[in-house]
């Protein structure tokens, strides 16, 4: 069931499209954060982009970041719709729909390969210095589409430990569904006005989170660029920080 939203809220609500003065929190409400990883903390698109552009020009086919990225966010969530399959299986399956789309010949490990890179894919650098202040302040958890092994990878990247992990292997199931949610919320067990979720996918995070009532910062990463690797969606964030960095300064301003 939908939780009721309880937080309190000063000034106007953010156009998503410019920089502008965030709406204020009620940051002492809150006893637990939640994040998404790949694209909040980790630079997914900088990982994406590692694997899929050198691909892509192996096999003859100049694409522009901002046309690679576009693709993505369309292949993505297609290949994570359905009866749910490992992560592991969905970037397979995305490497595949490049081919298919691009019209080229692809390999076993060339569609494995995407998988195998996120080991390397690296945090934000706003991303370990803000979570060690709010895990001063806060427990700390994850809820993302990824698979656990592959969240290893990043987690000890991160250097921080989470008090809580929700996979979408775990969930059986990817964001946006609610089920992630409903998972992180019953195993927490707080009232939902007692998390915040932060995340950069209005998609695959802030729109759940608003139909769920959970108050939710969107770390608007997007902006200057042409296009993301997350899927646009029509979703309204409770606060809008350009990076961790201001939400960490937010936090503490507020204490």
């Amino acid at each position: 069931m939908p939780c009721s939203a309880s937080s309190s809220l000063t000034g106007s609500r953010p156009s998503g499209t410019k920089r502008i003065e965030p709406l204020v929190l009620d940051f002492s409400q809150f006893e637990w954060i939640s994040f998404d990883c790949y694209g909040t903390l980790i630079d997914w698109e900088s990982g994406i982009l590692g694997y899929l552009r050198p691909l892509l020009e192996r096999k003859g086919r100049d694409l522009s970041d901002a046309e690679i990225l576009s693709l993505y966010s369309e292949f993505e969530p297609r290949e994570q719709s359905g009866a749910y399959r490992s992560y592991r299986a969905v970037l397979a399956s995305v490497v595949r729909d490049f081919a298919r789309e691009l019209r080229f010949d692809v390999a076993d490990d060339e569609v494995a390969g995407l998988a195998d890179s996120i080991r390397n894919w690296q945090p934000f650098d706003d991303t370990v210095p803000a979570l060690r202040y709010l895990h001063s302040r806060y427990k700390l958890a994850i809820v993302s589409n990824i698979d656990d092994d592959l969240f290893v990878h990043s987690a000890q990247k991160m250097s921080v430990p989470f008090d809580c992990v929700v996979t979408a292997q775990q969930a059986q199931s990817y964001k946006p569904s609610a089920r992630n949610f409903e998972l992180l919320l019953d195993r927490i067990a707080v009232p939902c006005s007692r998390l915040l979720h932060v995340a950069e996918s209005l998609y695959h995070d802030v729109r759940p989170a608003n139909v769920l009532g959970i108050t939710v910062v969107w770390v608007n990463r997007r902006q200057g660029k042409r296009a993301a690797a997350s899927k646009l969606s029509k979703a309204k964030p409770d606060l809008e920080v350009p990076d961790l960095d201001r939400l960490a300064e937010l936090v503490a301003r507020s204490s």
